[in-house]
């Protein structure tokens, strides 16, 4: 999407501030009286959640989840059978959380990256799932696989082929621009693949881990693809200005074409998926918005068949195009259970028959299940934010007006439970932009302003 128009199009999420009331015992009996939401301790809202960011390894033999160990969150796991409170901690930081993680493709480690205070210069770490604890401490050992001082880690990719390898970037021989490395997950043994001294800022796969393209900026801001060519050669046979996007995603399953997003000469000014032929430059359309509201949001591949299994789309609501005709009736199934929800398999099995699906909605912070595809049985693991009170949490209504230049802004409207919806002060809350936007479902920061404190 051009600049210009992301800027334009900016997403607001609006609120309605209550009343504030302190926890004195008049506001308490104030609100009894007239039926008022209850006083909900803010450290439900804002506190580490019990349980969160739940990944099934690809054997499906294990899930491993976010919890907090010593009051910061932490990884830890747990057999796929057993309850949750059988799990065992993997790691131990205490200073900051570990925000996300991820299985190698043998289901053998958990891998995260972090940084030293907030630095930003993040290292690879692996843990060993079956590995035990190191003496006089809870977790066992996780291993620096990047090692490196003053340095950023960038991840870019697990081989399709080689489930002992991560293809890193590493700036430790030019702060401004990343190398690409292999390194082995078991060892940490560190191959450079490319010296990165074109100005690269991307790379790409094919699906037999040849390296096949490259993603430059141009000293004006501009993108261009390039193929990579024998010899360290290079031939560009795609470019976009700085106004424009294009982002090379995976190879199709013939090797030969790339699907992209790209936004390149859109008379709508938004991003489409196409394919690119890497050897004549050429483009097909895949897809784009079949509603002409929206950029493309992206597509979710299957690792078996290597065929596009679904796209979505970020609009008033977040919508679903099932390309695969089994996956659309497991997803149709899902809906009828859960409607008013929306439904996404969050996390899968290298075979994709056993999926984490996460429900939620406006006044649902998270509810994840085991989805088995074959027999179709769901089994609840567990609610996100347990101890939150549902029933008192405010809907978050979709509307949209003008701005001053005449275009229309979509934007969420929530109003506080238990009084008139007239005359009420207003916040707005923009969000971070501009690329990005806000998206309908719970929020923390807006139900918290209906609820006394």
């Amino acid at each position: 999407m051009k600049i210009y128009y992301m800027f334009r199009q900016v997403y607001i999420s609006i609120l309605t501030l209550f009343l504030c009331f302190s926890f004195s015992g008049s506001s308490r009996q104030f609100i009894a009286q007239n039926n008022l939401p209850p006083i909900i301790d803010r450290e439900i809202f804002f506190g580490n959640p019990e349980i969160s960011g739940a990944r099934i390894s690809p054997d499906g033999k294990f899930i491993a989840f976010r919890k907090p160990y010593k009051g910061t969150m932490n990884i830890w796991v747990k057999s796929a059978n057993e309850p949750f409170d059988r799990a065992r901690v993997l790691t131990n930081e205490t200073a900051r959380p570990i925000p996300s993680f991820f299985w190698s493709r043998d289901s053998r480690f958990i891998m995260f990256n972090k940084d030293n205070g907030g630095d930003e210069n993040f290292n690879v770490y692996a843990v060993a799932v079956d590995s035990k604890p190191v003496t006089d401490t809870e977790v066992p050992v996780a291993r620096n696989l990047t090692n490196a001082s003053k340095v950023q880690t960038n991840i870019y990719r697990l081989p399709l082929n080689e489930s002992d390898a991560i293809y890193v970037g590493l700036n430790d021989r030019d702060p401004k621009w990343h190398d690409l490395y292999k390194i082995k997950i078991s060892t940490g043994e560190r191959t450079l693949l490319r010296q990165n001294t074109d100005r690269f800022v991307g790379w790409q796969f094919d699906n037999a881990d040849k390296l096949r393209l490259a993603r430059r900026s141009t000293t004006k801001g501009d993108t261009e693809i390039l193929r990579l060519d024998a010899g360290d050669k290079s031939t560009q046979i795609y470019s976009c200005n700085v106004f424009e996007e294009c982002t090379p995603v995976r190879f199709h399953k013939d090797n030969r074409r790339v699907y992209m997003i790209t936004s390149k000469g859109a008379d709508t000014n938004l991003s489409k998926l196409v394919l690119l032929d890497v050897e004549t430059g050429k483009t097909e359309t895949v897809e784009s918005d079949p509603l002409n509201r929206v950029d493309f949001g992206g597509a979710s591949f299957s690792n078996v068949t290597g065929e596009i299994i679904w796209t979505f789309y970020e609009d008033d609501k977040l919508r679903f195009d099932y390309k695969d005709s089994k996956f659309a009736a497991d997803y149709k199934f899902l809906q009828n259970k859960f409607a008013g929800k929306i439904v996404e398999f969050a996390s899968g099995t290298k075979d994709e028959q056993l999926w984490l699906t996460s429900v939620y909605s406006d006044v649902e912070p998270g509810e994840v299940y085991l989805f088995d595809r074959r027999s179709k049985m769901l089994t609840l693991q567990y609610r996100t934010r347990e101890r939150l009170p549902r029933d008192h949490m405010a809907e978050m209504q979709v509307v949209r007006y003008k701005s001053s230049d005449g275009l229309e802004i979509p934007a969420y409207l929530t109003l506080p439970k238990g009084v008139t919806a007239k005359n009420l002060p207003l916040i707005v809350n923009p969000h971070g932009g501009p690329q990005s936007r806000n998206g309908w479902g719970y929020n923390t920061e807006i139900n918290k302003v209906g609820v006394l404190s």
